[in-house]
């Protein structure tokens, strides 16, 4: 080994860096994410301390940089750094600030980190390449920390995005802005720091085009009842009744409730005329409660006859083309609130506007990942939106490119060069200036489609309209909302530009990015060596290319002339995206798997030639594509094996790397568990790899899991201590297994065949499972009895005479785990408790048979009814022993719970141990307070 190892290769302040990736989902003003829509990007703060601890050498190792150790001494003593002064202390101590959103614009700490990284590499930093960029968080990092960034990614509108991050806002960073009403107002002399001169120009020009849009088809907005600015208004989709004695449309709808806040509800009544037995809808407010709806996931009903309307019948129906629409409600804003209307007849014919010439007339994918509205005869682009949503936006669309000329006089007003060079050529004068005022304006755009079209459901737990890609699909809505484009409600087209043009004013730090579209499978990045850091895509899991023509075709319009290259194509390119989609293969799952297979193997064979070999390469991963597979070390034991993980693997292990360290990040809010049988995990896993030297010894299989048995654990304890979710750990528990298994040129079988990277991850999850059971002997004979009793039975009943059998067996009996709380016992039946049936009051101190199974659950009695502050409460006052024991059997009845498919129970654990630090912080301070007395 010849290189340093770097920090991220020996150790990381995850809890620090999980609490700010968690913290920064809740930021939405000025977050580069908001800028434009894009699915599963990761957080600033993971991205930042990743290419960090990347270049930076761990000041602990005596490898390190003299100059740097200095440096880290040097550094700002932290609270933790005071209790363990050590320059790695130190480091994360400022890897702790480093990560927090407040840094983001922090100069100061910017340029600390840059400092640290020049020393770290003998003042020559590497270039950074994301070649599944994506959303860009990742190359936006590496700029933002200095490093010249280069972001790739063969779909074009993650293309664009990297500009808008990468290039743009460095074209024209610490520019005054070129509009007449700043220019009267800012005077030579002001300052204006990086993007914030072109986010002023895209507020004023953004409201110049939603003027000259309202001077065209405001008639089609009337304003509300009593003089009221209309916000939205809501729909439902309509069919004939199936009934036969019926000639009237009756509406399908999921919910009529327009607001469901505590003293402000509100809802909508259908009435049926009694002699036409068509339906209308009345909006009531104050007590009571909404009708049921009409719709469900078994089907709909007619509310006129109340028979059945199958699902075939609605997809035949509107395969023909016969689902309409019908207004139910109108919503306003108004000085005392929102309120809600009835329909009226002038609002819903003012929306009954022909579909205007000149529609992206494009066709939605046949068969897609995400997609679930084909088969209602919603088949093309322009379906997914009603005529009058398509006036606005190809209004708004034109207006982009008649205010782009105005933007050029304004420039050149303003004294920007006339050099006539295009922005995509890099140009910096009045020409390209306007073009890029012209990129955020569509983006803008994008998002008030989000938010702009037929497939919006109203959320009435906040009354207000939710979003088109609230998930990574385009599912179908049949009561939708439409926001008023010329509103001031979130979604509108202002409300829109206003949050692009925030998330546009910090950027603009450093050099130029470069990004650029391209195949990271086939693509020549030449002979210069990377830093190498990038989240590639996980399987089936989420069809960008689909995803995102739903942006691309409005882009293209306002766009075409400004990135010619960019889209070239009618819609994104499909067949070289790596995903594994069938219905691209003609159904053939086989031919789709090996497609995406090879391409990453590629990709990463790729990457492994450029990789520079003094800094490992990063690799993000955050899906777990799961099956059940028998283990080969032993028919009767059934574990489980990703296929996800196991490709992408076998692609790094196949290019020749191998994997030498494995960090789980957190990026999901605590309140927003996710069921442990999704494919979304809540913990990004880091992939830290190196080059495989060339003289790798083989070993066999013996050897391999002879080694894994001494590495593993260690591993593991410290992914716990860092606050794992248990619903992460067996995915993450793949990194250091892996670090066993790649580190060798060949694991060999008993005959002399390679033991397959499926076969290694069985046995690494094997030895997760024997890791969670073997850590039942330190805990006492009650909770042992406990563990082995919930795995047979769960908290149902089993019979005594096998309790009893099991309790002597566990050094216990059944009689003792009564009087300890632990079960009931009777009628010749034995229960365990439910954390909801336990003592409100129990109190750890005078409980006479304590046990870290009554700890365990008490502690999530104290989480599920009082929040963290209850949990910490209480941990405040156990002893820290008995703490530590009842969070790892945490872990170890999550592990049961998932084996078994109890979904409810495994949040239970799940959601303690993500809780633990919060509240762990707090019980420290009612420690305090407890043992001064102050709280009892």
């Amino acid at each position: 080994m010849t290189y340093r190892k770097k920090l991220i290769e020996v150790a990381l302040p995850l809890e620090a860096i999980n609490e700010a990736s968690v913290r920064e989902s809740y930021i939405y003003k000025g977050n580069p994410s908001s800028i434009h829509k894009w699915w599963a990007q990761r957080p600033l703060a993971a991205s930042r301390a990743v290419v960090f601890a990347s270049l930076v050498d761990d000041p602990n190792s005596p490898e390190a940089s003299p100059e740097f150790v200095n440096a880290c001494q040097s550094l700002h003593r932290g609270r933790n750094a005071a209790e363990n002064d050590t320059p790695r202390q130190r480091l994360f101590d400022f890897v702790d600030t480093l990560v927090q959103w407040e840094s983001t614009t922090d100069e100061q700490v910017l340029e600390t980190a840059r400092q640290l990284i020049r020393l770290s590499v003998n003042d020559d930093p590497p270039p950074l390449l994301d070649p599944f960029a994506g959303g860009g968080t990742i190359p936006l990092e590496g700029q933002r920390l200095g490093l010249k960034s280069i972001a790739t990614d063969l779909n074009p509108v993650a293309v664009l995005l990297c500009k808008s991050l990468l290039e743009i806002p460095n074209y024209f960073a610490n520019l005054s802005p070129v509009n007449p009403k700043d220019q009267e107002g800012t005077g030579r002399g002001a300052s204006w720091r990086n993007a914030t001169g072109l986010a002023a120009d895209l507020r004023y020009y953004g409201q110049r085009i939603r003027d000259g849009a309202w001077e065209r088809i405001g008639d089609l907005y009337p304003i509300g009842p009593n003089g009221e600015e209309v916000i939205a208004w809501l729909w439902a989709r309509t069919v004939k009744s199936p009934n036969p004695a019926l000639d009237v449309n009756v509406p399908l709808v999921r919910s009529f409730w327009l607001s469901k806040k505590k003293h402000d509800k509100a809802w909508i009544e259908p009435q049926v005329d009694s002699r036409t037995k068509r339906v209308s809808f009345e909006v009531y407010r104050g007590k009571g409660k909404a009708p049921s709806g009409t719709m469900s996931r078994h089907g709909g009903r007619c509310i006129v006859s109340n028979v059945p309307i199958p699902f075939e019948y609605i997809r035949s129906e509107g395969s023909k083309g016969r689902i309409d629409s019908q207004l139910m409600a109108i919503v306003t804003e108004s000085r005392d609130g929102r309120n809600f209307y009835s329909p009226t007849d002038t609002h819903e014919q003012a929306a009954r506007v022909p579909v205007p010439d000149g529609i992206p007339d494009t066709n939605l994918p046949e068969q897609a990942l995400g997609f679930r509205v084909q088969n209602y005869g919603i088949v093309k682009h322009h379906n997914l939106f009603t005529p009058r949503q398509i006036q606005a936006l190809q209004t708004l669309v034109d207006l982009v490119d008649e205010v782009r000329e105005v933007v050029r006089e304004d420039a050149l007003a303003a004294g920007l060069p006339d050099d006539n060079v295009p922005l995509c050529e890099g140009g910096r004068g009045a020409r390209a200036y306007s073009e890029a005022i012209a990129v955020y304006l569509a983006f803008a755009i994008d998002k008030y489609a989000m938010y702009g079209c037929a497939f919006v459901p109203w959320y009435a737990q906040e009354s207000r309209p939710s979003m088109l890609f609230s998930r990574q699909a385009i599912s179908m809505v049949w009561d939708y909302t439409e926001v008023n484009p010329f509103s001031s409600i979130g979604g509108s087209f202002i409300r829109s530009v206003e949050i692009v043009a925030d998330a546009l004013e910090p950027l603009g730090t450093g050099e130029p990015g470069l990004a650029y579209q391209a195949d990271a499978a086939k693509e020549d990045f030449g002979s210069e060596l990377w830093l190498v850091s990038t989240d590639p895509p996980y399987y089936d899991n989420i069809g960008y290319a689909d995803l995102s023509d739903f942006f691309y075709v409005w882009l293209r319009r306002s766009l075409r002339a400004i990135y010619p290259d960019i889209f070239a194509t009618l819609l994104t390119p499909k067949m070289s995206e790596l995903i594994a989609a069938p219905f691209r293969f003609d159904g053939d799952s086989d031919r789709a798997n090996r497609h995406f297979e090879e391409g990453l193997k590629e990709a990463f064979t790729n990457v492994h030639q450029i990789a520079h070999p003094d800094y490992p390469v990063t690799i993000y991963y955050a899906f777990k594509q799961s099956e059940i597979v028998v283990d080969e070390a032993d028919s009767d034991e059934e574990v489980l094996s990703s296929t996800g993980w196991e490709t992408m693997l076998e692609g790094l292990v196949q290019a020749g790397f191998t994997v030498n360290g494995t960090w789980p990040i957190r990026t999901e809010r605590s309140g927003r568990m996710r069921d442990f049988e999704s494919n979304a995990l809540a913990s990004s896993i880091i992939l830290v790899c190196r080059s495989r030297p060339e003289d790798a010894p083989m070993i066999s299989r013996r050897e391999f899991v002879n080694a894994l048995r001494q590495e593993l654990p260690a591993a593991l304890r410290e992914m716990q201590s860092g606050n794992i979710a248990p619903v992460d750990l067996a995915q993450a528990s793949i990194g250091p297994g892996m670090a066993v298994y790649s580190r060798y040129s060949k694991v060999l079988e008993p005959n002399g065949d390679r033991l397959t990277v499926r076969t290694a991850l069985q046995i690494i999850n094997y030895e997760l499972g024997a890791y969670l059971a073997e850590q039942e002997g330190y805990i006492d004979e009650d909770s042992r009895f406990a563990v082995a009793w919930f795995e047979q039975f769960g908290f149902n009943e089993g019979p005594f005479g096998q309790a009893d059998v099991l309790a002597r067996a566990k050094n216990t009996s059944v009689d003792g785990l009564a009087y300890a709380g632990v079960l009931e016992s009777g009628a010749g039946k034995v229960r365990l408790y439910h954390w909801s049936e336990l003592d409100a009051g129990w109190d750890p101190a005078t409980d006479k048979r304590l046990t870290v199974w009554e700890a365990t659950h008490h502690l999530i009695e104290r989480l599920n009814v009082y929040g963290e502050e209850g949990a910490a409460r209480l941990l405040a006052k156990m002893p820290p022993n008995l703490a530590a024991e009842a969070r790892q059997l945490a872990y170890r009845l999550y592990s049961i719970c998932e084996r078994k498919g109890w979904a409810e129970q495994a949040r239970d654990y799940n959601a303690l141990v993500i809780s633990w630090s919060t509240s762990q912080e707090q019980a420290r301070e009612f420690k305090e307070q407890y043992q001064q007395g102050k709280l009892f």
